[in-house]
């Protein structure tokens, strides 16, 4: 059986996906816990640029959704810098200086290639292609062992991404093994209709359909217990990330640049301030860098800076969600 969950947020999707696990999911038990779980579900979101799970309580941490975004663009694995925005991720990932699984260092340099530049230059020259997919899983380094056990707490959960240009849109599919629906499937839709939206600007496309197969989508059941929806009128995302590749390949050097930055310990607060002045001024990515840098502030204890920071973001959307999760850490 396949279960279908469609619509124009993925927002709205999710809603529809929770419901049908509390509904119809089979008890299955894992290694970390009882889930709730249905197998073989395709996601279908008709506008990825409404990517947000706002409905989610507790809330998502827009702050290390879009840290995280600017770490798998870099191609980067450095643990450090990310755990700043997420120390928690340790306990899911491992303790290790680099994150066995990255997405972006498997994307970027795992394989001996950068992955999403040669996706760029075949569809630039070859818009029809049906050979363009984007390898996440090695088998050799992932494979559990001959006793199944896992050879790594950090093993991709997403295995590839198929790209296909149809009707002057870029499509992106995305495949994933196993996808849990509470700490990873709204992460899962920023990380990778932020993608689809960077190379459909590399492309000078428009962002068409992302469709998310996931082999085995679950709710643990210890996350069930303290899971909520709660219905809230948010406004919508209105940034787009499409912009050419020279810009997109300089601002995210700057990004990431910022970021390594703020994760320090000796990192000022002038650092902070200086850090949301892009060489660029382009508007949506100024607002991702403000998000990063108020949640840093935050966390170093300099509340009235984080404030100070946000009057400078300009998406509303992404203010709620950090004001949001921030009333939430605040219990």
């Amino acid at each position: 059986m396949i279960n279908v969950f469609e619509g124009e947020t993925a927002n709205d999707i999710w809603k529809s996906a929770v419901e049908c696990l509390h509904g119809s999911g089979q008890l299955t038990k894992s290694r970390i816990g009882d889930t709730k779980e249905i197998l073989h579900s395709v996601f279908s979101i008709s506008d990825p640029r409404q990517k947000w799970i706002t409905s989610r309580f507790p809330p998502m941490n827009p702050a290390f959704a879009l840290a995280e975004l600017v770490w798998i663009v870099s191609g980067e694995s450095e643990a450090s810098v990310l755990n700043h925005w997420n120390p928690s991720l340790p306990k899911y990932c491992g303790n290790s200086e680099n994150y066995h699984g990255a997405y972006g260092h498997r994307l970027r340099k795992h394989f001996g290639i950068d992955q999403l530049e040669r996706a760029y230059y075949s569809l630039v020259n070859n818009p029809d292609s049906r050979q363009v997919v984007l390898q996440l899983w090695d088998s050799k380094i992932d494979f559990p062992d001959e006793l199944g056990r896992p050879v790594s707490d950090d093993i991709p959960c997403n295995i590839c991404s198929i790209l296909k240009i149809r009707n002057n849109r870029l499509d992106w599919t995305q495949v994933l093994r196993s996808n849990d629906i509470f700490l990873g499937v709204p992460y899962n839709f920023v990380q990778f209709t932020s993608l689809q939206e960077i190379l459909a600007g590399w492309l000078n496309l428009k962002v068409g359909a992302y469709t998310q197969l996931s082999d085995s989508l679950h709710l643990y059941l210890k996350d069930d217990k303290k899971m909520n929806i709660q219905d809230k009128n948010q406004p919508k995302n209105e940034d787009s990330l499409s912009i050419s590749k020279e810009i997109s390949d300089e601002l995210f050097a700057e990004l990431y640049k910022n970021m390594k930055l703020l994760s320090r310990n000796y990192a000022t607060k002038e650092d902070l301030k200086q850090c949301i002045n892009l060489s660029r001024d382009i508007e949506s990515y100024r607002n991702i860098m403000v998000i990063i840098a108020a949640d840093s502030a935050r966390r170093k204890g300099w509340l009235d800076l984080s404030l100070e920071l946000l009057e400078n973001c300009t998406n509303l959307l992404y203010k709620q969600m950090w004001f949001s999760w921030k009333k939430e850490q605040n219990k």
